[in-house]
């Protein structure tokens, strides 16, 4: 009967022509089924394709006893359970690129309309209203565009921003000096981001970092008279701060695709002049929608020839056994990576692992890609899964090295993450203690024994008596009871290091205030 695959969302006709196409593919359309018909024929299909209307859980996976992947129409994959279908051995692929070029040119298009006021002279024409010297606009020739976040989307608008003769500052906690000379942009922090920008422009994930990233503060740091485009995700602009921000004449305009709370109705963000949005437009094109229908088509039919696919977004089916034997590690190399993300100053540019011990003797492939994915999901959230965390490493110029060592350190097993940026090194280590779980044992030079998870609160400090005194009473007037602590350092008066585990999350005033105690160098929140 040849390969049966059911297409259970609502598909671009066009998009899906490679499999209209192929001889060896039986294609369903499924659009109409009821959850209870989806349910009875899900085992008769080798392949399932969908939008975000299906729910494949659990259960529908363990129905699906022939199904062998699953392909998501679009970037999340939200509605698909990954673990059942990993456990099944089903692989998951989406259409992550697909979309680029639709957001980029929809970002272009709101920041175009904000500056000439097209929206709002349009309604003004619709009421009979000729007034011209109410809507005079501005040119984007030679205004400074701030781009926060620049992966795929940002790039994208970077290159046609540059051709309406725009100057470019980026941020992006990937992006290095070397990298923005090459696409002719200037690498920025955040602060000199708000400080230089006329315009600026929003493509992050929303991640808790990142969450009311545009605040009050955010928009008192930013030049008199910027103008706000989100296309990218809703929570990432403070919407209240951002109403209080153009009542004040700080921001002279804002254009919205997304929002916190959608369908976005009644708020008094649009009843501002100076607001234009639209209903969550972005990736709302015929050409993108017949993109990503055509890419995880065409992943499909690569799968059934016993082709690599482009774009899998959970673990490839491993051997039970293997997968038995190295599954323990994933969670210590997750933790690991997300550790030690926090400690850098600088982008990365290299990646070093080195295996010693048991779980040099396993394969190390999975578990790299669990390290490479905790490092990344700070600033990549969901984005990044096991098996596109090299890939997405790749794309951000990083190499990664995968090293065997004979130093164990008197572990039976030990794994060390080393990150290379361009002027320092920082590293992290950790075991898996029987009956314990993982556990990290090793901060840069310095010795402890950590469990890496709940908020832990990481110290430089220089060693002098009194020092634990003064961090302890400071963060009991904070309210912040200490868990568990532990302490080493370099050499007697030297520099040292207390990893602590907190009963809540340090916030960034906080932070500061430790750091104004004159023996402390530095001090990090990490929420595990």
């Amino acid at each position: 009967m040849g390969f049966r695959v059911l297409i259970a969302d609502p598909l671009s006709q066009e998009g899906i022509t490679p499999l209209l196409e192929s001889e060896e593919i039986q294609l369903d359309i499924g659009t109409e089924w009821t959850n209870t018909e989806l349910f009875e024929r899900i085992s008769e299909y080798d392949a399932l394709i969908v939008r975000s209307q299906t729910q494949v859980t659990r259960a529908l996976i363990a129905k699906a006893t022939h199904l062998k992947i699953i392909g998501r129409a679009g970037v999340g994959v939200d509605n698909i359970d990954l673990d059942a279908a990993t456990e099944q051995g089903i692989i998951v692929v989406n259409a992550p690129n697909g979309n680029t070029n639709s957001a980029a040119e929809h970002t272009m298009a709101m920041m175009m309309a904000l500056s000439r006021k097209i929206p709002q002279a349009y309604l003004s024409l619709k009421n009979k209203q000729w007034d011209r010297k109410k809507y005079i606009g501005k040119e984007l020739k030679n205004k400074t565009l701030g781009i926060i976040g620049f992966g795929r989307i940002g790039a994208e608008v970077a290159y046609r921003a540059k051709g309406q003769r725009m100057r470019i500052i980026a941020y992006d906690p990937f992006l290095t000096e070397e990298q923005a000379s090459k696409l002719g942009i200037k690498k920025g922090s955040l602060e000199s981001v708000y400080a230089q920008a006329d315009l600026i422009t929003i493509h992050t994930p929303l991640l808790k970092e990142t969450r009311y990233l545009l605040n009050q503060q955010a928009f008192e740091a930013m030049k008199d008279g910027v103008y706000i485009i989100n296309c990218a995700r809703g929570g990432i602009i403070d919407e209240a701060a951002l109403y209080d921000a153009i009542q004040n004449k700080k921001v002279a305009g804002a254009a919205l695709d997304v929002f916190e709370e959608e369908p976005f109705y009644e708020h008094r963000l649009l009843e501002l002049p100076e607001i234009i949005a639209t209903p969550h437009l972005g990736a709302s094109t015929v050409e993108a929608q017949e993109s990503v229908a055509i890419d995880v088509s065409e992943d499909v039919i690569r799968f059934m020839r016993g082709e690599a696919v482009h774009n899998p977004v959970n673990l490839p089916s491993i051997p039970r056994e293997a997968l038995t034997e190295i599954k323990p590690y994933f969670l210590l190399a997750e933790k690991l990576g997300q550790f030690l993300i926090h400690l850098a100053n600088e982008p990365i540019q290299e990646i070093n692992l080195y295996y010693s011990g048991d779980v040099a003797k396993t394969k190390i492939g999975p578990i790299t890609r669990n390290a490479v994915k905790g490092l990344l999901a700070r600033h990549l959230g969901d984005h990044v899964n096991d098996v596109n965390a090299l890939y997405l490493a790749e794309k951000r110029g990083l190499t990664i090295h995968e090293n065997m060592t004979s130093s164990t350190q008197g572990f039976t097993n030990l794994m060390r993450v080393e990150i290379v940026t361009k002027s320092e090194k920082k590293s992290v280590a950790g075991t898996l203690l029987n009956g314990l779980g993982p556990r990290i044992v090793k901060v840069d030079p310095y010795s402890v024994d950590v469990t890496p998870k709940g908020h832990l609160l990481v110290i430089h400090h220089q060693d002098q008596p009194g020092v634990i005194g003064k961090m302890g009473s400071l963060l009991a007037t904070k309210e912040i009871n200490i868990a568990t602590m532990q302490v080493d350092r370099a050499n007697v008066g030297g520099n040292a290091i207390m990893v602590m585990t907190v009963d809540r999350h340090i916030e960034k005033i906080e932070l500061e205030a430790l750091e104004q105690l004159e023996e402390i160098h530095k001090a990090i929140s990490i929420d595990l």
